[in-house]
């Protein structure tokens, strides 16, 4: 896990997002789908300095290693390191 803090976050934004109000639903989405992709990039960035290959992330994630790579392979994610 990432963190228990932000556990309870995707807990809250999960549960809003069921909401029977389609505007409050809608926003959670938005806020947990944000939420989740930084949680990925969290995670492909421990796994990537770990040693894990781009082949066996892009696995786990049900995505080519091409896409994977173009999506956190860049300059942001690692200070310029691929």
């Amino acid at each position: 896990m990432v963190d228990r803090v932000g556990d309870d976050v995707l807990t809250t934004l999960a549960e809003a997002a069921a909401q029977d109000d389609p505007l409050t639903a809608l926003a959670a989405t938005g806020r947990l789908r944000k939420e989740l992709e930084r949680r990925e990039a969290v995670l492909v960035r421990r796994a990537r300095n770990a040693g894990t290959t781009w082949a066996e992330i892009a696995a786990v994630l049900n995505v080519s290693k091409q896409a994977v790579h173009k999506k956190y392979g860049g300059r942001g994610l690692f200070g310029g390191k691929p």
